[in-house]
């Protein structure tokens, strides 16, 4: 009897402080994972990877399901997800800085800093300019010449607007004074397959898109402080070039869920999550797949969105966008 009424009173206790309850059994189901991009971009062939793991005991015990929802460089996912996305953690979103951060600076977003929470991140992934194999040019010097000769006339491609290629390639504008034409698309994966295809004479992508297609394209430069030496050592960065590019564009991508979700299942995640990130077998298949890995823990991810939100308010005002 004395047992009983002790069983009776734990679970009256843990009704009476729901997130004790939410944690006790969380997860119990599959968890949804969207992801603002299209499939087959750098974003969803790294979270498809960095997640796989997640069904193990040891981490999550259930599986993580990607859902994609593209468009408008982002804003479509994140918008929708910041509005309507549930907060018992059973919905999770994949992150991209300084996209959602750029956008929430520029744009009548839903989305900012302020309603979401962050719960770790698995990779920082630098910004490379692309053209395609057939292309007369075979350094930035050569596009730059190009381009003082003939204004507007190089196309160049990327995943949206305000997202870190976009914002790359103001760099680039601004560091060169040239002008170029920058053709916005849904996601990485279709703004590399017109490099591939010649629909637009060069892009600004993910090192780890360009990397996986390596073969089809030449990799001119990269938008960082320094060669990745691990994937792509003989690929300079535009410093090195003669062009002030820092590494502002640098993608950082990780998990996060909407404000509101109880603190109990955030620390259960934020503690699973990064540990799951750093599986052996996880990070096998992101090196293979030219994926550079940053895991950082959600204290450090909360700093480094401080930090980005004071930095591209400040940089975005000095980057003359004419919405191309």
């Amino acid at each position: 009897m004395m047992k009983r009424l002790l069983t009776w009173g734990i679970a009256l206790a843990c009704l009476a402080v729901p997130g004790l309850a939410v944690a006790a059994d969380y997860p119990d189901r599959p968890i949804s994972l969207m992801v603002s991009y299209s499939p087959g971009g750098a974003t969803d062939f790294q979270a498809r990877i960095v997640s796989m793991m997640s069904a193990d005991e040891k981490y999550l015990g259930q599986p993580i399901v990607i859902v994609n929802k593209p468009g408008a460089g982002g804003k479509v996912g994140w918008n929708s997800f910041a509005s309507s996305a549930s907060t018992d953690g059973y919905d999770l979103a994949a992150y991209n800085v300084p996209h959602f951060i750029a956008q929430s600076i520029k744009f009548e977003t839903k989305y900012t800093i302020d309603n979401l929470e962050p719960i770790a991140n698995w990779g920082a992934d630098p910004a490379v300019f692309v053209v395609g194999k057939d292309s007369p040019f075979n350094s930035i010097a050569d596009v730059v010449k190009f381009a003082k000769d003939n204004p507007g006339k190089i196309t160049v491609s990327g995943a949206g607007l305000f997202v870190g290629h976009h914002i790359a390639f103001l760099q680039i504008e601004k560091a060169t004074g040239v002008k170029l034409s920058y053709v916005p698309h849904k996601g990485g994966a279709p703004a590399l397959k017109s490099v591939i295809g010649g629909q637009v004479m060069a892009g600004v992508n993910n090192l780890s898109d360009a990397f996986r297609s390596k073969d089809q394209l030449k990799i001119l430069g990269i938008a960082d402080l320094e060669r990745n030496k691990e994937f792509l050592p003989d690929v300079p960065t535009f410093k090195e070039a003669g062009f002030d590019v820092d590494d502002s564009s640098v993608n950082f991508r990780g998990i996060m869920v909407r404000k509101g979700t109880p603190k109990e299942v955030i620390d259960k995640l934020a503690k699973a999550v990064p540990e799951m990130f750093n599986d052996p077998k996880v990070v096998k298949q992101m090196k293979a797949g030219g994926s550079p890995m940053k895991v950082m823990n959600r204290e450090e991810v909360n700093a480094m969105w401080q930090k980005r939100q004071t930095y591209l308010t400040e940089l975005l005002k000095d980057l003359k966008d004419d919405g191309k």
